[in-house]
């Protein structure tokens, strides 16, 4: 069996992605979906607390939130904030819905604003949970994702050959992006000998509209979860 693993984490995830597969006995072949532009924020008045969605979003925030208690999405995203020097992060552990019930557990509406920093064109309906129990958001676009320009030669070339067992997806918007992109590059591309494995039941809709081998989900949307498919 083809032990090459098709990641299509963007930058920076996808090197970090990459080092756990070979730690793992895999051969990861990079295939990112999606660019990562950062965007810097600037803060006139400082919130209560700082939500973050994803760790594309840490480097967007400016060094007077560092005293800031910070909630994230994942306990990646949390040690990413630690590593950038946040004092106090608490992690969700799972997905928005549950960093809205930390937020709601943790904080108080009468307290301060929230700050959601957060990817260009997501956040809202996190936003607009938190908005039902009470509290003020300021959600704020912390970075862009931008469709990548093409599939990579090795991908290609891997893709080709047959190589490839399993293909890594970690959004609904990257999954459907991917497809965009190998459908356009290489129309003639079989993916039925691969298997999909979705980091959510929403990504894995997406990715239920192309023949793959077979697809499946993991247990939590995190790239921990994801791994562990492979195990």
């Amino acid at each position: 069996m083809a032990d090459a693993i098709l990641v299509t984490r963007p930058e920076p995830g996808a090197s970090d992605t990459a080092a756990r597969l070979a730690a793992l006995g895999f051969a990861a072949v990079l295939a990112p979906a999606l660019t990562i532009a950062p965007r810097r924020l600037t803060v006139a008045a400082l919130p209560q607390a700082v939500l973050v969605t994803s760790g594309n979003a840490i480097a967007a925030l400016p060094d007077s939130l560092l005293t800031i208690p910070l909630l994230a999405v994942g306990d990646a995203t949390a040690a990413k904030a630690r590593q950038s020097g946040f004092a106090t992060v608490h992690s969700a552990g799972r997905d928005a819905a549950a960093l809205a019930a930390l937020a709601v557990a943790l904080l108080h509406p009468g307290a301060g604003t929230l700050l959601l920093a957060s990817g260009e064109g997501q956040g809202m309906a996190l936003a607009a949970t938190l908005r039902g129990h009470g509290f003020t958001v300021r959600r704020r676009v912390a970075y862009a994702a931008a469709p990548a320009g093409g599939l990579p030669a090795a991908a290609q070339t891997a893709l080709t050959t047959g190589t490839v067992r399993s293909a890594l997806f970690f959004s609904p918007h990257s999954a459907r992006t991917f497809m965009a992109i190998l459908q356009r590059d290489m129309p003639t591309a079989d993916v039925r000998g691969i298997e999909a494995l979705a980091i959510s039941s929403p990504t894995e809709a997406v990715l239920r509209a192309w023949p793959w081998r077979r697809v499946r989900v993991a247990s939590h949307p995190n790239q921990e979860g994801l791994l562990k498919l492979l195990q």
